[in-house]
């Protein structure tokens, strides 16, 4: 992926991972927009960041996504990478009955809306130079954490449908690329819950370092290990992960 000269969108672009790529983004030349659902932090945003295009849309939903589209498009019609990073993690239990209102916006979030709105890019994009589609996906995406099942479930989902977006698209002038994170100190949605995580900036500079690097699926530790392990030793590394999660709790 070319590193300068793009317009990029990045949903989940107020806090975490895509805030963190976004500053390294615009560091290097790169006009950003971000998506996301925090007036506050967005309000922050603009202040320090007045270049940047900023977009108020619930993409959890299907008529904010198709907003979202045609008003970046509108008013960037340069825009030539698109960087589904929105995500959220949550710990339901899934012997209890709880309002599937929650556990449907888990998954519209990280995988209906990665979906649609690479399909409804798709064209603006193939017609731009240097295009690409980013996807952030987990380690998890490997080897499921039980205790997220539903998070888990729509990384793995998310890795799949990015390996059949790129050979779809294989004739046509456009990278699409995966973001695998490990465990980031990061919110997802429910504050406090990653503070064992990698750190955030560590983290970021060895995705600008695989961008970097040409890779087309870029991982760090833990989703390193995950996605190369055999059969065998992601069982053992289930195991081992999800027993010391319950031994915890």
């Amino acid at each position: 992926m070319q590193l300068n000269g793009n317009t990029i969108l990045i949903t989940g672009g107020t806090s975490g991972i895509g805030l963190a790529l976004a500053k390294r983004f615009s560091d290097l030349g790169n006009q950003i927009l971000i998506c996301g659902t925090n007036e506050t932090k967005m309000e922050e945003i603009r202040k320090s960041y007045p270049k940047w295009g900023t977009y108020l849309f619930d993409i959890s939903r299907p008529e904010e996504r198709e907003k979202l589209f045609q008003q970046t498009t509108k008013d960037f019609p340069e825009l030539n990478v698109l960087f589904n990073n929105a995500g959220i993690q949550r710990y339901p239990k899934l012997g209890e009955l709880e309002p599937w209102t929650d556990l449907g916006k888990e998954i519209d979030v990280n995988l209906g809306a990665p979906i649609h709105l690479s399909m409804l890019f798709a064209k603006h994009l193939f017609a731009k130079k240097n295009a690409a589609i980013l996807n952030t996906t987990s380690g998890l995406s490997h080897i499921p954490l039980a205790y997220a099942p539903v998070y888990s479930a729509t990384k793995a989902a998310l890795h799949s449908f990015t390996l059949t977006l790129r050979f779809q698209f294989r004739n046509q002038p456009i990278e699409v690329i995966e973001v695998s994170p490990p465990m980031v100190d990061t919110d997802l949605g429910i504050p406090n819950t990653h503070t064992a995580g990698l750190n955030l900036d560590e983290y970021a500079n060895s995705v600008m370092e695989g961008l970097r690097n040409g890779e087309l699926e870029i991982t760090t530790g833990f989703s390193t290990v995950s996605a190369n392990a055999s059969r065998e030793q992601k069982n053992e590394i289930f195991l081992s992960m999800n027993q010391a999660r319950s031994a915890s709790n």
